[in-house]
């Protein structure tokens, strides 16, 4: 390798930096979900040239006509940067090439072996790999175990021919790992997603980005890119160590929901209000953090991420016992709804079988319009497994459609009147959106199962309400 073509190289990634801070470049955001297209957006927004790519016709065409199917963001926010020419959607891979980072938001779900399905992103890679270009930044978002990055999707990449060695990134702010220049034709890293659907004291941009390449001209690129767009970044030395970091976060609020879990099935038997002593212990102003009971886990990320790094620890031959526990009595939660719902309507000399029950809320968590892994879907299979008739209230889902696990495309969200409440066996609170008048639904319910402690506030009829 010649002198001239290091310096080449050299160049051309200070150049590339240099386009990421002015923003003259063009983004591509793969997968236009709860995660890429908020993102998308959100580079757009701050200036930048972008495009969604999906391969979802429906979704395509309804971005195109500025229309959005992800509640929490208006037609409006499309519109405004569809109107600067600042974003578009697209179904045709073939631009890929004229990107200068290509951002991957695909799904990143468990098999019906809890173990890792990694189809989205090998597929989405070797998309990228066909049209790849030198100079490309290419970055992960996807949530996954460690060492997908650099053990998964370069290899991929670099069955095009170009290369992107491996070498982790000093941040000790001393000594900065760099490969040889000549050698990095395209770059890599990771950069954990950390959307929160709902949630509206934190909005994207303040979420602080983690960052993390595979070597230190990838890491420089992150920063130079994300950094135009996030209030704070922060860098670590590998694109595992970020990879580990999103696992933490979401195994740390697994094991922790777990074990309210299971105290809340140890106070029901020694008749202690668990919700109380929640309340109380969270007066300590350090040392506690509360985490609240409920039927069971939901949405993209807690219920799945821990099974990511059970799965990938085996390879290393170490137990995660505490993790898998966990996982399991996070997972037992809807059987437990479903035992106690069957129990109270025993002690009215009643049957499931012959019960007609209704679901209140289908969506993970309240006041979202988003059913990823919700318990919700779980109690209705395990309801009808049971022999009841079940039917089911949410405000954000008129009806229902075929999911990965289940079927219930013959679903429709029935009115919530008075005289609906009153025919119903049992009414089950699985998810306590604001809207929902608890008193009003007790008032007209024959039975009903809480399992959000949505109930707290009613003191009339104690007699219909189980707490579970």
């Amino acid at each position: 390798m010649s002198v001239s073509d290091v310096n080449s190289a050299a160049q051309n990634q200070a150049a590339l930096l240099a386009k990421f801070e002015k923003k003259e470049v063009q983004v591509g955001v793969i997968g236009l979900g709860y995660v890429g297209l908020p993102l998308a957006l959100l580079f757009a927004r701050k200036g930048f040239r972008t495009t969604g790519f999906d391969t979802d016709p429906v979704k395509v065409e309804n971005l195109e006509r500025s229309h959005s199917y992800i509640r929490h963001i208006p037609d409006s926010a499309i519109a405004a940067e569809r109107k600067e020419n600042h974003f578009r959607a697209t179904a045709a891979f073939e631009y890929l090439p004229e990107m200068d980072a290509v951002i991957i938001c695909v799904p990143t779900p468990l098999d019906e072996h809890r173990e890792p399905d990694l189809s989205y992103v090998r597929q989405t890679a070797d998309t990228v790999r066909r049209r790849l270009r030198p100079g490309q930044l290419v970055v992960l978002e996807s949530t996954t175990y460690p060492g997908t990055t650099d053990e998964l999707v370069l290899p991929i990449l670099e069955r095009s021919g170009l290369r992107c060695p491996v070498m982790p990134y000093s941040t000790n702010g001393q000594e900065v790992s760099y490969p040889h220049p000549s050698v990095v034709d395209f770059l890599l890293g990771f950069s954990p997603e950390r959307e929160d659907p709902g949630n509206r004291d934190f909005q994207t941009h303040q979420i602080p980005k983690v960052l993390g390449g595979v070597n230190g001209p990838s890491t420089q690129a992150l920063r130079a890119l994300y950094g135009q767009v996030f209030d704070r970044t922060v860098v670590v030395s590998s694109s595992r160590a970020a990879e580990m970091t999103k696992i933490l976060e979401n195994t740390y609020r697994c094991v922790n929901i777990a074990l309210v879990n299971e105290l809340k099935l140890l106070s029901l038997r020694m008749g202690i209000d668990i919700w109380e002593v929640i309340e109380a212990a969270k007066t300590k102003p350090f040392g506690f953090t509360p985490f609240y009971p409920g039927p069971g886990l939901g949405g993209h990320c807690i219920p799945i991420d821990p099974f990511y790094l059970t799965w990938k620890a085996r390879e290393y031959d170490f137990p995660t016992r505490f993790i898998e526990l966990a996982g399991e009595i996070n997972s037992s939660m809807p059987e437990h709804v479903v035992y106690s719902l069957i129990d109270a309507l025993s002690r009215r000399k009643q049957s499931l079988m012959d019960a007609h029950v209704l679901v209140l809320g289908i969506s993970y968590k309240k006041d979202i319009d988003d059913l990823r892994e919700s318990p919700s879907l779980r109690i209705i299979k395990l309801l009808q497994a049971h022999g009841a008739r079940v039917d089911y209230h949410d405000p954000y889902f008129p009806e229902l459609h075929q999911m990965r696990h289940y079927d219930f495309r013959n679903m429709a969200s029935v009115k919530l009147t008075a005289e609906a409440l009153n025919r119903y066996s049992a009414t089950v609170i699985a998810t306590d959106h604001s809207s929902y008048d608890y008193h009003f639904i007790v008032r007209h319910s024959r039975l009903v199962i809480d399992t959000r402690n949505a109930t707290r506030g009613v003191t009339e009829h104690q007699d219909r309400i189980v707490r579970c």
